[in-house]
């Protein structure tokens, strides 16, 4: 005898997510949760799921042309991934070992620094100029810190340790990051952790000291793997997510229209149509979210006019298989005049792109474009990939630099620039968004950029509409 079909109660609260990358997703799967019988929609724009996080077929291996690799220090995207069923798909890193290119030549990546900020001047000679070391060192005679409110993290460091630093160290760490200049990008949104310890400092090295001890007592100094990614590719999550969560996707979908009604919203869609929501996420870039904002909460909508985004492109490249002797990749920043700002060696950092199966290649990956500087992503895709392939043969010195396949993405308008002043901006969008019940925002536009953050925001998101 088979059970009768159940049906979804008429009380059962929708969720509207306008969104379908790793936010939106993540708060739909939340909400499923929280009300397993409830209904959860998804509506995209575009024409597939995940946002960022995409993957492409490389010589016989699934390879993330978005985020590769998680942070596993932090809890939120490998608890995520546990509770999708995929633990047994997360492959640590087999190198984390990466190399700084400079005009002088190449240099490990130093260790213990924050963010690239040194906590000392030692073991700093060749990555800085013997002038740059001394006028690290010299920062103890300095003035004591004097800040009133949120700074630049270029502007504060040039001041405080000099220009080597953040041309050589700083700005390629954060240029991977946030495709951004320090000389823009907000100190307390981008390095919270030195920005809370300044207060209470004498100097910008004693603040970097303090940050990186309490770092490591937070974590109880637990020993494992830094970063983590899954085997299938971490754009293989957002598919997951639709599955555990039910949610009815909806892509080609653009949302023209929210408001508020007296029991909860209406969303209209561009080719007509409106659809009711009893709450409803933005998990949308800056731009669309305070178009949709401009009726329901309008004192978000100037704030989230302030974060920019910045466009780039990922080169995804499988040579023939070949030694090289780069780590898991370079950091190569502008002060060396080349296009690319990193490549990762995929085939070295990672075991499962380098295995028996399959024929064998080398894989690697590069990307290309910061904040204001966007000139090369102008060209059509033949020329840009021969010029990123070029630059990527040079800097690893391949002897066969014939690549067997390639395979460029753009994201275009692809990363929020956190600019002075973000942290006042986000408070402002999320005031004027809490006084509205039913109504959240999340994303990459706020309170990191990463795929851990996404996912801790898209949880705050789900449990304040609670």
């Amino acid at each position: 005898m088979t059970s009768p079909a159940r049906t979804t109660p008429a009380t059962a609260p929708r969720l509207v997510v306008v969104g379908a990358g790793i936010t939106g997703l993540t708060a739909a799967f939340e909400w499923h949760r929280a009300h397993p019988d409830g209904e959860v929609v998804v509506l995209e724009a575009g024409g597939r799921i995940g946002g960022k996080l995409d993957r492409v077929d490389l010589a016989g291996r699934w390879y993330d042309t978005g985020p590769e690799a998680v942070l596993a220090r932090v809890p939120e995207a490998v608890e995520l991934i546990e509770q999708l069923g995929l633990a047994d798909q997360l492959v640590s890193a087999r190198t984390t070992q990466a190399a700084i290119v400079l005009p002088e030549g190449r240099f490990p990546l130093p260790a213990g620094t924050l963010q690239g900020v040194p906590t000392t001047a030692d073991g700093l000679d060749g990555v800085l100029t013997p002038a740059g070391v001394a006028r690290l060192r010299a920062e103890a005679e300095l003035p004591p810190l004097q800040l009133d409110g949120d700074v630049s993290v270029g502007g504060l460091l040039r001041e405080r340790l000099g220009d080597e630093v953040v041309d050589r160290l700083v700005e390629p760490l954060l240029g991977g990051v946030y495709a951004g200049r320090p000389d823009d990008l907000s100190l307390a949104a981008t390095m919270p952790a030195l920005a809370a310890e300044l207060p209470a400092a004498t100097s910008l090295l004693g603040a970097a000291v303090a940050a990186r001890d309490a770092g490591a007592r937070s974590r109880g100094d637990v020993d494992g793997p830094v970063f983590v990614t899954v085997r299938e590719g971490v754009g293989s999550l957002p598919a997951a997510l639709v599955h555990a969560s039910g949610a009815d996707v909806r892509l080609h979908t653009r949302v023209a229209a929210l408001r508020r009604t007296a029991g909860g919203f209406e969303l209209d869609v561009d080719g007509g149509g409106t659809l009711t929501a009893d709450a409803v996420v933005l998990a949308t870039p800056a731009g669309p979210t305070a178009r949709l904002l401009a009726d329901v909460a309008p004192d978000a909508v100037e704030p989230l006019a302030g974060i920019p985004y910045a466009s780039m492109a990922v080169v995804a490249m499988a040579f023939p298989d070949q030694p090289v002797a780069a780590g898991s990749g370079l950091l190569v920043p502008p002060v060396t005049g080349r296009l690319v700002k990193g490549v990762t060696v995929s085939s070295s950092k990672w075991p499962h792109l380098s295995g028996p199966e399959g024929a064998p290649v080398l894989r690697v990956r590069s990307s290309v474009g910061r904040f204001g500087d966007d000139a090369a992503l102008q060209w059509d895709d033949a020329e840009l990939t021969a010029a990123v392939v070029a630059d990527v043969a040079e800097l690893l010195d391949l002897g066969r630099p014939e690549p067997v396949q390639t395979e460029l993405v753009r994201w275009v308008d692809g990363l929020p620039q956190y600019l002075v002043g973000h942290p006042q901006r986000v408070a402002a969008i999320r005031s004027a968004v809490d006084a509205v019940p039913g109504l959240a925002v999340a994303g990459a536009a706020y309170g990191g950029v990463g795929v851990p953050a996404c996912i801790r925001d898209a949880r705050r998101a789900v449990r304040a509409l609670a």
